[in-house]
């Protein structure tokens, strides 16, 4: 769906730094079709966020998970730069495949070395509408080096050695080994750990945005809260602090991951 991504060039020359932070600005300068054909992600994360701070208000229970969890999922499409570009699998470079391996494969494989601790502090934001879109431009100006990476690591492969063709649903389906994963990973550096961290950051801060926007209202009769689940709560943040939550099988995420595997 056009939601999760914006294909900047369809817009025209620098178009992340001329777009209307707006929507419906932007409909009278692009018109709805093409906004809907060519992608409107940061837009739509400002409809999440107006649900979110509605559903704090009305102290929805149900309704806070579901958009708090909806507004975090756009708000790291944002930042994976592949998401910015009508270049999105590669498909126009003879890179197809790149897209899971950026935002799948590499993450999968590397996490183990990730470090997941912020000292981030939830900030209000004055402008989300301005906030979101530097993501999109930080997340453009990665572009270039995204594609150029696997093209530069791709000389050092065969194609026997970088693909590997797998049969799924009884279809051959070609994808990256993992052998060239980690070598892309490492020519990457740190570059998708930072986009990680960065849209946790992000997301807090909308949240947070959000709950204020709302009148900080008081949840704790939503809430189900007790002392055993304090108890774990504080040793998760310790945990959290340390960057041990993968060590010690508290990474939620990972933990989702084993469940659907068994």
């Amino acid at each position: 769906a056009t939601k999760h991504f914006i294909d900047l060039e369809a817009y025209g020359p620098k178009s992340a730094y001329k777009m209307p932070f707006n929507w419906e600005d932007a409909k009278r300068l692009y018109t709805k079709d093409s906004l809907l054909k060519y992608g409107y992600v940061p837009y739509h994360i400002l409809f999440i966020k107006d649900k979110l701070t509605a559903a704090f208000r009305s102290k929805n229970k149900d309704s806070i998970l579901f958009y708090a969890a909806d507004i975090g999922h756009y708000i790291a499409d944002a930042h994976v730069p592949l998401h910015t570009t009508l270049n999105y699998d590669g498909q126009l470079t003879d890179q197809k495949g790149i897209h899971s391996l950026w935002e799948s494969m590499v993450p999968e494989i590397e996490i183990g070395s990730y470090n997941l601790y912020s000292k981030h502090k939830a900030q209000y934001l004055n402008k989300p509408a301005a906030a979101i879109w530097k993501v999109i431009r930080n997340s453009n100006e990665l572009l270039p080096n995204v594609l150029a990476k696997e093209k530069l690591v791709s000389l050092q492969f065969t194609d026997a050695q970088k693909y590997r063709v797998q049969i799924r649903r009884g279809k051959e389906v070609k994808s990256y080994t993992t052998a060239f994963a980690k070598a892309y990973a490492l020519s990457l550096k740190n570059t998708i750990n930072m986009q990680l961290l960065h849209s946790a950051e992000l997301i807090a801060d909308f949240w947070y945005t959000s709950w204020k926007d709302a009148g900080s209202p008081d949840l704790t009769s939503i809430t189900n809260w007790n002392l055993e689940k304090a108890a774990a709560y504080d040793t998760e943040i310790q945990l959290y602090k340390a960057n041990q939550l993968l060590k010690q099988n508290k990474l939620q995420a990972k933990k989702e991951d084993i469940k659907e595997g068994q």
